[in-house]
């Protein structure tokens, strides 16, 4: 069924990453993609360079662009407050949720569900302090269960999900809910940061200042499994509650049998149904990171336990790597010091990329735009195939650098260099990106210490769960580009 027009009267802004490479054609998006216009789009696209959708045709073309990633919505700001219940999920962390209430203020009815907090007294003085309402549950399920258990108390249209250890900011609902103006919204979530007054005093939280696991980034996205903002964390999401109602089971939003990873189940599953999840980072919520390496390495290793039950219910949206053929023949070659092999494959590469390319009609030359593409994915396929490794065969890549040179070894130089390219690499080209307040050693040891206490998570669960899925790397079809028109 063909969606919508986004809505007349929604202003737009176009990705950064979106390129006009002529009057009728478009690049960009998530997965890249190449877009030709008619005629009639051409005049549609006109409508949207000027910023927003004016007629139906113009939300046509919006709603294309958008659900591909190349255009993002901005929604007008609601006249007034939006019908909503704010649900948050505790279990002891009285100080915490106290400074989350106080955040919040009364302009929301606020339900506290207590999740067998081992001083519940305590935790129902703190919620009636600030007017809220408080649920019991008589022992602990989790997070997701005592999601489940607010949301049964709470009948308004929108609801919105805040974790007590988040502290939020005046006008965040009000932001956020207006993204839900577009009826096939299900979901927006602000961008997760570090609180702000102990991210930068130590190390730790220098580095999850830079790249902490729930801070998904500065640029706004339409979330989809496989691209750059694949999910959303439930720390603070504001939801349509007549989509939650749509993908429940059994009565139930969020799936009991998950102690970790519920979240990210969720957003898939409002995904498989055709709703849209905005993420929208100019709207920002502080969370109280960890703050010691003990602590942070921790929650990686859970996170990470999560991803083989994930990979079960999402075998297409959960594979640990995807990358594709040519571009990994190309850097499993200069991993190996077989530099002609290498170039054969980049050749190839580029050769496929550009015949995609003059199909689609790219002005300028197809080879001199698919040289660049295919030096990016050789380098992205470089980076990624360090991460895995690291992840999940960091004793093997230690073991091929310090391993002295055996006899008839002809070249251990290379091996040496291979591996500690992949080992060091996604590390330093993350210090490089985000420049943090760390310098480059303690970053990058921190980086591999992070993705081994990750992997290890992801062990730990594909043998409790009797499942490889997890760790299961995919070789796509190797297209660069997917070619579109309208």
């Amino acid at each position: 069924m063909k969606p919508p027009p986004l809505t007349i009267g929604f202003g737009v802004a176009f990705d950064p990453g979106t390129r006009l490479l002529d009057a009728a054609t478009l690049s960009g998006g998530a997965p890249p993609r190449i877009l030709r216009l008619a005629p009639a789009g051409r005049r549609a696209l006109n409508e949207l360079r000027r910023g927003s959708v004016t007629t139906a045709a113009g939300g046509a073309l919006a709603r294309k662009l958008t659900d591909a990633g190349l255009l993002h919505p901005r929604p007008p700001a609601l006249r007034e407050p939006p019908d909503a219940t704010v649900v948050i999920p505790v279990r002891d962390r009285v100080p915490q949720l106290d400074r989350c209430l106080a955040g919040l203020g009364r302009d929301y009815p606020v339900i506290v569900v207590d999740d067998g907090s081992r001083d519940p007294r305590a935790v129902a003085a703190v919620a009636a302090r600030h007017g809220a309402t408080i649920v019991h549950r008589p022992r602990n399920g989790g997070a997701g269960a005592a999601r489940n258990t607010g949301l049964r108390h709470a009948g308004t249209e929108i609801v919105v999900m805040v974790d007590s250890d988040c502290v939020p900011v005046p006008g965040w609902i009000e932001r956020l809910a207006a993204h839900l103006a577009d009826p096939l919204v299900a979901v927006a979530a602000p961008r997760i940061v570090p609180l702000a007054t102990t991210a930068p005093v130590t190390a730790v939280g220098r580095y999850n200042q830079a790249c902490g696991s729930l801070d998904l980034g500065d640029r706004e996205a339409r979330v989809v499994p496989l691209t750059r903002v694949a999910y959303v964390p439930t720390a603070a999401l504001v939801v349509r509650r007549a989509a939650l109602l749509d993908v429940a089971r059994g009565g139930d939003v969020f799936d009991p049998a998950m102690a970790i990873g519920e979240d990210v189940d969720l957003i898939w599953r409002l995904h498989r149904a055709g709703w849209r999840i905005r993420y929208d980072p100019a709207v920002q919520v502080q969370h109280d990171e960890p703050r010691t390496w003990p602590a942070l390495l921790s929650r990686r290793f859970r996170y990470g336990s999560s991803a083989p039950q994930l990979a079960q219910r999402h075998p297409a949206e959960m594979p640990p790597l995807v990358v594709s053929a040519l571009p990994t023949v190309t850097v499993a070659a200069l991993l190996a010091g077989r530099p002609l092999t290498a170039a054969a494959g980049f050749t190839a590469a580029v050769a496929s990329a550009a015949r995609t390319l003059h199909r689609a009609g790219v002005p300028g030359g197809p080879v001199r735009a698919a040289v660049p593409a295919m030096l990016g994915a050789t380098y992205r396929t470089w980076l990624n195939l360090g991460r895995y490794s690291v992840q999940f065969a960091s004793p093997l890549l230690l073991a091929a650098v310090l391993t002295p040179a055996v006899r008839h070894e002809r070249r251990p130089w290379t091996r040496r260099l291979a591996a500690a390219s992949l080992l060091l690499g996604p590390g330093l080209a993350d210090w490089c990106r985000h420049r943090p307040r760390l310098d480059p050693v303690r970053f990058t040891a921190a980086s591999i210490a992070d993705d081994i206490a990750y992997g290890s998570g992801v062990w730990f669960g594909s043998l409790r769960h009797r499942t490889l899925s997890a760790v299961r790397p995919v070789i796509a079809g190797g297209r660069p580009f997917d070619r579109s028109s309208t």
